[in-house]
């Protein structure tokens, strides 16, 4: 019974971001995306959104606490509702403005991951492309917690994310527009 209890803590904390393992014993790697999204905002607005709390104020609540700050590249805690807990992980974040943004995974539940956003400009829209990897230990154990559970659960997070930002963008670009409109007045 002990036993079991220690396995499960040790399983909570390695889910959690808290317990870190990077092994190497029997690592699997599992492509994540690749996900699309257009969004209704110049590409230009788009990445400001994304680099803001990054580079810019982080707004209370967003679940990031940027650690080491520069001007194109961050190092950031991450701390995400995953069910009934929150997953922290440390990543660096790198800006290519206005075309792209990549994480490079340091500590957290996975001992590997990368990720990519990349933008690319559509007339008045932006194509945003997100796709990435990451990498598992323990052999078959591994690999079937990332593909049955890992991944999915990650990319949906992935999801709601780029669902809050194309919603985020498209109100700015909006607002903008209108202000633009109002400015020039009548003619």
């Amino acid at each position: 019974m002990v036993l079991l209890a220690l396995v499960a803590g040790s399983f909570l904390l390695l889910a959690m971001g808290r317990l870190h393992l990077d092994l190497g014993w029997g690592r699997s790697v599992h492509r994540l995306g690749p996900i699309t999204v257009r969004i209704a905002a110049p590409r230009e607005l788009v990445f400001e959104t994304i680099a803001a709390p990054y580079l810019g104020r982080t707004p209370g609540g967003s679940g990031i606490e940027v650690l080491v700050g520069g001007e194109d590249l961050v190092v950031a805690a991450h701390h995400t509702r995953v069910h009934f807990y929150t997953a922290r992980t440390v990543e660096a974040v790198d800006f290519d403005p206005p075309e792209r943004v990549g994480f490079t995974h340091l500590t957290g539940p996975v001992p590997h991951a990368v990720e990519e956003f990349a933008l690319r400009k559509l007339d008045r829209e932006t194509e945003l492309h997100y796709e990435g990897e990451i990498g598992i230990d323990f052999f078959v154990f591994g690999r079937v917690a990332a593909r049955h559970w890992v991944r999915p659960q990650w990319e949906r997070i992935v999801r709601e994310h780029l669902d809050d930002l194309k919603l985020r963008a498209e109100q700015r670009a909006s607002f903008e527009a209108n202000r633009n409109a109002a400015d020039q007045g009548p003619r």
